[in-house]
């Protein structure tokens, strides 16, 4: 079975959520229309509905993360399941334990869904083919190669601020080469059928499949921002950098550094997003990060709604969705 299908059950339901690769515009609109129901969850006296009553959810981080965990465990616990926050740097697997072992032993406890972060691409991957058939596997980044959510609610985003996709162009400028968050929002702005997908970054941080993913290469900053609709500014990922990569962070940010006066060029109400940890000065200056058209923050305040419907979705409970109900 390959890493699309092994997503999805014998019925077509979601049954993992590794990657955005291989689903369809169906399933990503589904899942959005299912988050777009939670965000009046926030605003309630009682922030909780009994979805996931008696599950137990599992945070397994091989990497560190503040937003990405915190996130996955506030949705965990809106849906009111019991959740186990494992940090890996200090488990069983500093000692020679497997990652197979760890997910036994877990399993063995009667675990029910595991959130996994790890910095070998494939891992959630691996996981889930070895996974018990009453679990469920999120993956909240591997790598290089994918990180599912966060683009599932970079797309709520930029819904809840453009309405429909299909004639929006949007730029992704930055460390594209290392950038698993990039891979997942190509593959999702593709699938819901944005117009025109731009990368922007050096030639050394553009990686070489990028034309066969379908996107416009751009190495100039001020070109590729013509007329654009959305932007999506990454950091430089140094830990995954090999060699030189850039000649310096002043000359990074003097060539794509995202001010006031090139973001100019994009359209009048263009926003502006960054999944984080955003480097002030090297990526993006700070009148633009704090501007009015930053939806930066929203990015962050939408993530636990689109959490929670993700693993509502793995876990097969019937939502109530705007316009009625949805298996």
């Amino acid at each position: 079975m390959n890493k699309q299908n092994i997503q999805l059950d014998q019925d077509g339901g979601l049954r993992h959520f590794l990657t955005i690769e291989g689903l369809n515009r169906a399933l990503l609109t589904d899942i959005l229309d299912t988050a777009e129901s939670f965000t009046s969850i926030t605003e309630q006296t009682i922030k909780k509905v009994p979805l996931l009553r008696g599950k137990t959810i599992v945070n397994l981080f091989f990497e560190a993360s503040t937003r990405t965990r915190t996130t996955f465990e506030l949705a965990a616990k809106r849906l009111s399941a019991d959740v186990l926050n494992i940090d890996a740097s200090i488990s069983a697997a500093t000692k020679g334990e497997t990652l197979l072992d760890t997910l036994n032993n877990l399993e063995a406890m009667h675990c029910d869904m595991f959130v996994i972060r790890h910095p070998n691409s494939g891992a959630a991957h691996f996981i889930a083919q070895h996974a018990a058939p009453h679990v469920s596997i999120i993956n909240a980044g591997d790598g290089s190669h994918a990180h599912p959510t966060q683009a599932m609610l970079d797309m709520f985003t930029i819904r809840r601020h453009k309405g429909e996709f299909h004639n929006l162009c949007v730029a992704i400028v930055g460390d594209i080469m290392h950038s698993r968050v990039a891979r997942s929002q190509i593959h999702a702005l593709s699938t819901l059928g944005v117009k025109e997908i731009r990368a922007i970054a050096p030639r050394t941080l553009i990686p070489a499949e990028a034309e066969t993913l379908g996107v416009h290469i751009y190495n100039d900053l001020r070109e590729g921002l013509r007329d654009v609709d959305v932007v999506i500014m990454l950091r430089l990922q140094y830990e995954r950098m090999r060699g030189a990569s850039l000649p310096s962070e002043h000359e990074y940010y003097q060539l794509f550094g995202l001010t006031e006066d090139k973001l100019s060029l994009a359209c009048p109400d263009v926003i502006i997003m960054h999944p984080g940890p955003i480097n002030r000065g090297v990526e993006i200056e700070s009148a633009v990060a704090d501007g009015p058209r930053s939806v930066i923050l929203q990015q962050v305040a939408h993530g636990t709604a689109v959490r929670m419907a993700i693993m509502s979705r793995a876990m097969r409970h019937k939502i109530v969705v705007a316009g009625g109900e949805s298996s």
